[in-house]
């Protein structure tokens, strides 16, 4: 799903997270995107927990080659045996629900795939500058980077990582963020936005001189 080695990058890409089974959103995401004529994709982790097609959005992923971390969601339908789990109230037993009819959706062979992907992938830029794709934080890929952080809790997050950028999800909610000498782009959900059916996603258009930065929705 990802490469070994990521050379310098001078080509537009696009960063997505938390499509969360949402084939619907995910399609809508990637329409945009062919008609921008970007082909390079990341998607920072929890790809398929939650939606009604969870196979379907992992096909769709290898499909445009997209380069994918491992989100909390995604380690859990890897590792957790969800014929196992019990719950003690009526909102458990729904949630568990979903996360078995999606083990048994995805089989034992994505399960695997999800288990061998990268917590994080490191990418350097055309400009010398580096760029870092987690599902959370470079602490801690469990833990997010949350919008309402002040700098200092911000900063201890990023754990005194060496890249210039940190991409990431987790939170669902999109944003940009310079702190110290980190620039922190959260690039929301595209499956469970919080202002409902909006899929987001972020552009970033690498240059000798710097980065162009697009933080974007569809809806869906």
């Amino acid at each position: 799903m990802d490469l070994p080695s990521i050379g310098p990058v001078a080509t537009p890409m696009a960063f997505l997270s938390d499509i969360h089974g949402n084939l619907t959103a995910l399609d809508a995401v990637l329409k945009v995107l062919k008609q921008r004529e970007i082909t390079t994709i990341f998607a920072c982790g929890d790809h398929l927990l939650g939606g009604d097609d969870p196979l379907g959005v992992w096909r769709r992923l290898r499909e445009v080659e997209a380069r994918c971390t491992r989100g909390v969601g995604d380690r859990a339908l890897a590792e957790v045996d969800g014929k196992r789990l019990t719950a003690s109230t009526d909102e458990e037993e729904a949630r568990l629900e979903t996360f078995r009819a999606a083990q048994e959706a995805i089989g034992e062979l994505v399960r695997k795939q999800l288990g061998q992907l990268p917590e994080s992938i490191r990418v350097p830029l055309i400009d010398g500058r580096e760029l870092l794709v987690v599902h959370g934080s470079p602490a801690d890929p469990t833990v997010e980077l949350t919008h309402d952080l002040d700098d200092d809790e911000l900063e201890a997050r990023l754990d005194d990582d060496p890249a210039d950028l940190i991409v990431c999800g987790a939170s669902h909610t999109p944003f940009r963020r310079d702190v110290a000498e980190w620039t922190v782009l959260n690039v929301g959900s595209v499956g469970e936005a919080p202002e409902g059916r909006n899929a987001h996603f972020t552009i970033l258009r690498p240059r000798m001189d710097g980065i162009e930065v697009h933080q974007d929705h569809v809806a869906y």
